[in-house]
């Protein structure tokens, strides 16, 4: 009896590996085991980076607020403490986009915190 390989499915398996890599340099895009080695890699990398993203982006808006809040005089620190007795329940997120975009309304905020 012959030996079965199953040579449909190892194809695709290799031709989907490949497809992924199009674009690589050299060897990373047409060599199967360089190739699947390097999209690995990239697939991590990529992972890390959604989270890393997130960090990112916190940091700049706790920035941004803290560069606002205090041209009020007050720190970062107090604001988002007075805020959560007040029950103001703004995200980081939106307190930032009103410190550059909303100055006028971002102040009225600090004023009603203090």
């Amino acid at each position: 009896m012959p030996r079965s390989v199953n040579a449909v499915a190892s194809r695709a398996r290799r031709k989907k590996i490949l497809k992924q890599a199009k674009g690589f340099y050299g060897k990373r895009k047409n060599v199967y085991t360089v190739a699947k080695n390097v999209l690995e890699k990239g697939l991590t990398y990529s992972y890390v980076g959604r989270k890393l993203k997130k960090r990112n982006y916190r940091q700049l808006w706790i920035a941004r607020i803290n560069a606002a809040v205090r041209a009020e005089g007050i720190t970062y620190s107090e604001f988002i403490h007075k805020l959560s007795v007040k029950n103001i329940d703004l995200n980081r997120k939106v307190l930032a986009d009103l410190a550059m975009n909303e100055p006028e309304t971002f102040k009225k905020l600090v004023a009603t915190v203090k």
